[in-house]
C-alpha cells in the first residue's frame, strides 16, 4: 500500500490540461493540440557529450531557453504554491544552492499537484503538476536528451517529437489502407501513464544515455510523491503527465515494441499509446495482437481490451480522424463521430444561452477553439461535414441573440435597427419565446453569414 504523510494544504489555482508543460485552463481541453511540437523542444545540444549530460542541462544558455519554454506556457502553481514570477523571484535568491544539490544528486523533486480533468466521455484524466521550480528542470534536462534520445526512435513514432504531429501518424495510416492493408489491429493501453514501471524504464534509460547524475535525478522524479487533498502519497510506478519529461520517457518505453514491430516487417503508426497495425487480413491481425499482448506484458502494461480490437480499417477512430473509401476506390480522411459529438459538447459549454454576455464576446470565446479544431482537423475530406457544422453553429448563435432579446419590443427594435423589414421584424417578434425555432428562416435575413464575418466568427468550411 502506498505510504501516506500528512501536509498542510497548499493555495492553488485553477488548471487544466497544456501541450507537454503544466496546465492552463480547465476548460480549455480541447480536442486538438497544436499540430507541431514547440519548436524549442529538444532544440539545446548537450556541453560535454553523454558524460556531462547534467552539466550541459544546467549551463546559463539552456536554463534561459528552458524558462522561456516554462513560461511561455503559463502553467498553474505546484504545492508550495507560487506561480511564474514568485517562483522567478526564488530562484534569483537560491539557485546556487539548488544547483549543488542538482549535481551532487541531494535535489529532492517537490511531490506534484493531483489534478483530474473532466473528458468528453464523463471520464476524468489524472495529473500531476510540478511546481515551476521543477518544471524548469525538467525542461532544461529534456533540452539536452531529447537530441540524443530522439534520432534512435522508430520512424512510426510520431507523439511528442520534434518536427512530428499527429497529422503525419494519420497519414501513414492512410497510407498503408491505400495499398490494401485494410485490416487494423488498434492497440489502446489501460492507464498508460498511471502504469510505467520506474525499474524497466530506468533500465531502458541506461541503454541510451550514461550520465549517473541524469539518470539518478530521473529518478529521484519518478518517485516524487502525488499531493491530493492536502495528503503525499509516494507512488512506486506511473509517470504523471503533466511535466515536460514524461512524454520523452513515455517514447523511451515504448520504442521497445516499436522496434519489435519493425524488425518484424509491419505497417504501423504509433503516437504516445495509441498504435494502429495495419496487415492485410483478420488472421493476420489475431497474430499481431497476440505478439502486441506478450510485448506490453513484458513490459508490464496492460492492453485495454474495451477499446482495442482486430477490425476493419474503416470505421476505426484514430486520434480523431476515421477513414472511408471515395469514388475511384481512394482512401480518404474524416472527421471521427466521436469527435464532432465532443466539438459540439464543447461548443455547447463556451455558448451557454445565460450569462448576459453580447454576441462579440460569445464569438471572442469561440474563436480560439474552433480555430485550434479547424486546425487538427484540416485533413479532414469531408466538406459536406463542414457546412452542416457552420450552419448548426450559426443556428444556435442566433438563438442565443434571440433569448438575449427576450421580450418581443425588444427583439422588434433591434431587429429594425439591423435593417430588417417591417414584416420580419414583426413575425419574429411575435414568437419571441420560441428561441430555437424562432432562430432559423427569417431571422436568416437579418444575422447573416456576413454579420458573423464581421464579428470574427471562423468558418470551417
Amino acid at each position: 500500500m502506498s505510504k501516506v504523510k500528512r501536509q498542510m494544504p497548499q493555495q492553488c489555482e485553477r488548471v487544466g490540461v497544456a501541450h507537454g508543460e503544466a496546465v492552463r485552463n480547465p476548460i480549455s481541453d480541447e480536442i486538438c493540440d497544436p499540430p507541431y511540437e514547440h519548436p524549442d523542444t529538444g532544440s539545446a545540444k548537450s556541453m560535454a557529450g553523454t558524460g556531462g549530460l547534467l552539466e550541459g542541462a544546467l549551463t546559463r544558455q539552456n536554463l534561459q531557453a528552458a524558462w522561456k519554454r516554462v513560461k511561455a506556457n503559463k502553467g498553474a502553481a505546484g504545492v508550495d504554491g507560487l506561480d511564474i514570477e514568485q517562483t522567478a523571484q526564488d530562484i534569483r535568491r537560491r539557485w546556487p544552492q539548488i544547483r549543488e544539490e542538482l549535481l551532487t544528486g541531494r535535489y529532492r523533486p517537490s511531490p506534484v499537484r493531483r489534478v483530474m480533468i473532466p473528458k468528453p466521455d464523463g471520464s476524468q484524466r489524472e495529473l500531476g503538476i510540478p511546481t515551476v521550480l521543477d518544471r524548469l528542470i525538467q525542461q532544461a534536462l529534456l533540452q539536452v536528451l531529447q537530441p540524443l534520445i530522439d534520432p534512435t526512435f522508430s520512424k512510426h513514432s510520431h507523439g511528442f517529437r520534434p518536427g512530428r504531429r499527429a497529422h503525419d501518424a494519420v497519414k501513414a495510416a492512410r497510407g498503408y489502407v491505400q495499398t490494401g492493408k485494410r485490416v487494423v489491429v488498434d492497440v489502446d493501453l489501460a492507464k498508460f501513464f498511471d502504469r510505467v514501471n520506474h525499474d524497466i524504464l530506468i533500465d531502458r534509460l541506461r541503454k541510451r544515455i550514461e550520465d549517473a547524475g541524469v539518470i539518478r535525478l530521473i529518478r529521484a522524479y519518478l518517485n516524487a510523491g502525488i499531493m491530493d487533498g492536502g495528503v503525499v502519497s509516494e507512488r512506486f510506478m506511473g509517470t504523471p503527465q503533466g511535466g515536460p519529461l514524461s512524454p520523452l520517457l513515455a517514447n523511451v518505453l515504448l520504442d521497445e515494441v516499436d522496434k519489435a514491430l519493425e524488425a518484424r516487417g509491419y505497417s504501423f503508426a504509433r503516437y504516445a499509446d495509441d498504435c494502429n497495425v495495419y496487415v492485410g487480413s483478420h488472421k493476420a491481425g489475431e497474430r499481431v495482437m497476440a505478439l502486441l499482448r506478450k510485448l506490453y506484458a513484458g513490459l508490464k502494461l496492460q492492453i485495454n481490451e474495451t477499446k482495442s480490437a482486430v477490425a476493419s480499417a474503416f470505421g476505426r477512430k484514430f486520434l480523431g480522424y476515421e477513414l472511408w473509401v471515395a469514388k475511384g476506390r481512394d482512401v480518404k480522411c474524416a472527421v471521427a463521430y466521436k469527435a464532432l459529438d465532443n466539438f459540439k459538447a464543447r461548443i455547447r459549454q463556451l455558448t451557454g444561452r445565460s450569462g448576459g454576455r453580447s454576441m462579440s464576446q460569445v464569438v471572442e470565446k469561440l474563436r480560439p477553439y474552433m480555430l485550434g479544431w479547424k486546425a487538427y482537423f484540416a485533413m479532414a475530406q469531408t466538406p459536406k461535414v463542414w457546412r452542416e457544422l457552420d450552419e448548426w453553429l450559426r443556428h444556435r448563435l442566433r438563438a442565443i441573440q434571440l433569448k438575449h432579446w427576450k421580450r418581443p419590443t425588444t427583439i422588434y427594435c433591434k431587429l429594425k435597427a439591423l435593417g430588417a423589414t417591417e414584416d420580419v421584424a414583426k413575425r419574429v417578434a411575435v414568437n419571441s419565446r420560441r428561441w430555437w425555432r424562432n432562430s432559423a428562416k427569417l431571422f436568416n435575413s437579418v444575422l447573416t453569414i456576413a454579420y458573423f464575418d464581421r464579428l470574427g466568427l471562423p468558418r470551417l468550411s
